[in-house]
């Protein structure tokens, strides 16, 4: 037999085939692959059969599909992330940080988090910690029953949610454009992500019907200061939102409610009253600081049951230290008067950095959240490429863009409520400048 022959009667053989010789080094990246109906003709099978076993490849990050181009062996490339990024000489306008400034100190915390040690067996959420969160979420969720998990932030809740609801190749409704962590999250997981288009309302209400009737068996909405967007679900929007969702009950709907702290909009939600399968998820990553890794997740009580299997004591629990930090924290009135303070701050510099780009003639609206959506008359990434060269490093709409890319983004993602008064004019007349 030809060592760089695909061999193979099922799609599991072939796809592990094509994998020995991907290890072996018989194939490398940029390396065709047959076509599919070519390799059915070449292997006996059916044409589905080699559809199925180039789908299982493409999920593992073998290969890639091109569509007129074939399917290629991938390699190993760069995926964007949100935070600073590393090794640049350039101001960093495009992280999506909070301030630093504006994160409580947790020295008088720290006391109170360290109590009696906890064992294998005890109960993986802190009780405390537990009325805590059922206060902070019920009147947001009023009449249904809601169970909480505590989970390592917003990201491994959303990922622990969907693991335990889904299998691989289900489809996910998500918002386009995206937050990068919820396409990397989907996309690891082997999920097939469908494209929500979002206005400054929210998801789009014939967006999301259509998501529904391509078969998603997940939503993953933010219900205000999404990102990149900032847009926040008016109550018209989220009205006719569950009106939808109301035809399908069991569809697992997860709201990302991670500005919930700092948020200076009111809450509106996609879950219906009769909805069976949701979860509010508030983090404390913005307002307490990225590095208090916490989140807490009102479910209902068959996923709060599922999550429970996947929170073993003593090993994918969260820390208890870490539970009576963030409770230490919640329940201090001089903390919680610093967040308000914070989320007030973050408004109030994003809406006047706005108003002066208006002014300017690049009409812009501050919305909700850390970030700033700016349009351009011109592409992102030429506006990008000028500001480089003045010393500034912006992020453009490209990396969020979920769908198909028909055409190049004309927005710039921007982070600049950090910027000292002299900093933003200059970035006001820089930008202005290379918008033209």
């Amino acid at each position: 037999m030809d060592e760089q022959t695909i061999t193979g009667s099922t799609a599991s053989e072939i796809a592990a085939s094509v994998r020995a010789l991907h290890e072996r080094g018989a194939l490398r990246t940029g390396d065709a692959l047959p076509p599919v109906r070519e390799l059915a003709a070449q292997l006996g099978v059916n044409r589905n059969t080699a559809v199925a076993a180039y789908r299982l490849l493409a999920q593992a990050g073998v290969v890639t599909a091109r569509g007129r181009a074939g399917t290629v062996v991938a390699g190993v490339t760069a995926v964007a992330q949100e935070g600073y990024a590393p090794d640049s000489v350039l101001r960093d306008i495009g992280t999506g940080n909070p301030d630093p400034r504006r994160i409580p100190d947790l020295s008088g915390a720290l006391a109170t988090a360290v109590g009696r040690p906890v064992l294998y067996g005890e109960p993986v959420i802190d009780p405390a910690l537990e009325e805590r969160a059922l206060a902070w979420v019920s009147a947001d969720l009023p009449g249904r029953p809601v169970r909480i998990t505590v989970t390592n932030g917003a990201v491994d809740a959303v990922e622990r949610l969907l693991a335990q609801a889904l299998l691989r190749d289900d489809a996910v409704a998500l918002e386009d454009p995206c937050f990068l962590a919820s396409i990397h999250t989907v996309r690891l997981g082997g999920y097939r992500a469908v494209p929500v288009p979002v206005d400054a309302e929210g998801m789009t209400v014939d967006g999301l019907r259509a998501a529904l009737e391509s078969g998603v068996r997940a939503v993953i909405c933010t219900p205000r200061a999404q990102n990149p967007t900032g847009a926040t679900l008016s109550p018209a929007r989220a009205a006719a939102l569950r009106a939808v969702l109301a035809e399908h009950p069991y569809v697992l709907v997860i709201e990302d409610d991670h500005f919930s702290m700092l948020s200076q909009r009111p809450y509106e939600t996609l879950i219906g009253p009769e909805h069976r399968r949701y979860a509010l998820v508030r983090s404390v990553s913005k307002s307490l600081g990225p590095d208090m890794c916490l989140a807490v997740a009102a479910t209902d009580p068959e996923t709060a049951d599922r999550l429970a299997m996947r929170l073993s004591p003593g090993t994918t629990w969260v820390s208890h230290i870490l539970q009576r930090l963030v409770l230490a924290q919640l329940t201090d009135e001089a903390v919680l008067a610093e967040v308000a303070a914070a989320g007030r701050h973050y408004a109030e510099r994003n809406a006047a950095f706005a108003a002066r780009l208006t002014e300017r003639g690049l009409p812009t609206q501050a919305r909700d959240g850390l970030n700033l959506w700016v349009r351009l008359p011109v592409e992102a990434k030429v506006v990008a490429d000028r500001l480089m060269r003045r010393g500034w490093l912006a992020r453009t709409g490209d990396e969020f863009v979920l769908g198909e890319r028909l055409s190049p983004s004309h927005h710039l993602r921007l982070t600049v409520h950090d910027l000292e008064d002299d900093d933003a004019a200059r970035l006001i007349d820089d930008l202005v400048d290379a918008a033209r």
